[in-house]
């Protein structure tokens, strides 16, 4: 087993405790703001990672670098606009990671010269920033139980959205697929590196 193989086995690992919980609690952070309380009630707006994971979409993250945590659960009703509030609410996991991922390229950037020490270091962080974007991205797409579909929710009328989570299990299986084969990684790669770039020129000043 190469030396690669097992920091990416850490950096995976490190996803799981420290960014999953951070997307996670934004989640429901936000929807406390919004005006629903379901997921303070229920405990989800801690970063306890024991609290946010997903048995197989944890297993899926160690496996392919790509998973999914619990979904945090929302009530629209305390919305003054559902639709509103369930699409900022769903957006406030990849923000949040978009965000985490800035910040982590800033102290990257802050303390290159000390991280050059250890060999593994900025190997170690690089990947970590990367792999916070990529899940942000990820997260997007319009499949349950990924906060895409939530967004679906919030743009298209009901009965169009009923329509196309009919054939849920075979999209889920089409993307499992996907994931395993890494026909995923390109389209993810690709927005996911622009993201990076914008993300490397709004930390200019470092």
């Amino acid at each position: 087993m190469s030396n690669t193989y097992l920091l990416e086995l850490l950096v995976r690992a490190l996803i799981l405790v420290a960014v999953i919980p951070v997307h996670e609690c934004a989640h429901g952070v936000v929807a406390c703001w919004m005006g629903d309380n379901t997921a303070r009630d229920l405990g989800r707006n801690t970063l306890n990672p024991f609290v946010h994971l997903d048995p197989f979409g944890s297993t899926m993250l160690l496996l392919t670098g790509l998973g999914w945590a619990r979904p945090v659960p929302i009530d629209t009703r305390g919305f003054r606009n559902p639709k509103a509030g369930m699409a900022i609410t769903a957006l406030a996991g990849p923000v949040a990671n978009i965000l985490l991922a800035w910040v982590l390229l800033a102290v990257y950037k802050l303390l290159g010269p000390l991280l050059y020490q250890l060999p593994a270091l900025p190997f170690l962080f690089a990947i970590i920033i990367r792999n916070t974007v990529y899940l942000a991205v990820f997260n997007l797409i319009p499949i349950p139980p990924l906060d895409g579909s939530r967004l679906l929710t919030a743009i298209l009328p009901d009965r169009l959205y009923y329509t196309i989570m009919r054939y849920e299990r075979v999209v889920m299986g089409v993307m499992m697929l996907a994931l395993f084969t890494g026909i995923l990684n390109l389209p993810i790669g690709g927005i996911a590196d622009a993201i990076l770039l914008l993300l490397d020129r709004l930390t200019f000043f470092l």
